[in-house]
C-alpha cells in the first residue's frame, strides 16, 4: 500500500508565520538604517557648511549675518535660496561651496536647515527633520536648546561657534 507524502495544513501554517515575522524584522531594520543614513547625511552637511563658513570667516574677518535672524529654505524662515546673497547663508555659496545643502526629508514649512549669524559667532540648525538620535546614546550633537528650538528639541542638531551656544 502506498503512502501519501506531503506536508500537512499545521506545518504549512508554521512556515507562513516564521516567514511574516522574519520579513517584518527585515523591513524594520530597513527602516531604521533609512533613517541612520538620512542623520548621517544631514551631520556630513552640517561639517561641510562649518569648513566653508570657516574659509569665508579667514578671508572677511566675519561670518555671512543675518541679523540674527534665522534664515532657511522652508517658508516659515523665508524661502531662501541655495546659494547668492539671498541664500540660506547669504554670500557662501557658489564661492566657498558650490551649493548650499538642503535637507533630505524636509517636513512641512518649517523643518529644514537654519542659520543664524550676527557676524561674530553662527549656529547652523537642523530643526525638526532628525529621526534617528536618541539622547541616552549622546551620539550626535547635542538638541537644540530653550529659545532656539520653540516645538521639538528631540529632533534638532545644533552646529555652533563658542558665542552662540546660549542662542
Amino acid at each position: 500500500m502506498k503512502t501519501l507524502r506531503g506536508f500537512t495544513l499545521i506545518e504549512l501554517l508554521v512556515v507562513i508565520a516564521i516567514i511574516g515575522i522574519l520579513s517584518s524584522v527585515v523591513l524594520t531594520s530597513l527602516s531604521t538604517a533609512g533613517k541612520k543614513a538620512d542623520d548621517a547625511k544631514r551631520l556630513a552637511e552640517m561639517q561641510q557648511l562649518q569648513k566653508a563658513l570657516s574659509l569665508y570667516y579667514d578671508d572677511n574677518g566675519v561670518y555671512p549675518t543675518t541679523s540674527n535672524a534665522w534664515w532657511g529654505n522652508c517658508s516659515n524662515f523665508g524661502s531662501h535660496d541655495t546659494s547668492g546673497s539671498n541664500g540660506w547663508v547669504p554670500n557662501l555659496a557658489p564661492k566657498y561651496i558650490t551649493t548650499l545643502p538642503l535637507d533630505p526629508k524636509p517636513i512641512g514649512n518649517g523643518g529644514c536647515y537654519l542659520y543664524q549669524s550676527n557676524g561674530k559667532d553662527y549656529m547652523l540648525l537642523v530643526y525638526q527633520t532628525v529621526e534617528s538620535y536618541n539622547q541616552a546614546t549622546n551620539k550626535w550633537p547635542r538638541p537644540a536648546k530653550n529659545g532656539v528650538s520653540p516645538n521639538s528639541y528631540e529632533n534638532d542638531f545644533a552646529f555652533y561657534t563658542n558665542g552662540a551656544s546660549g542662542w
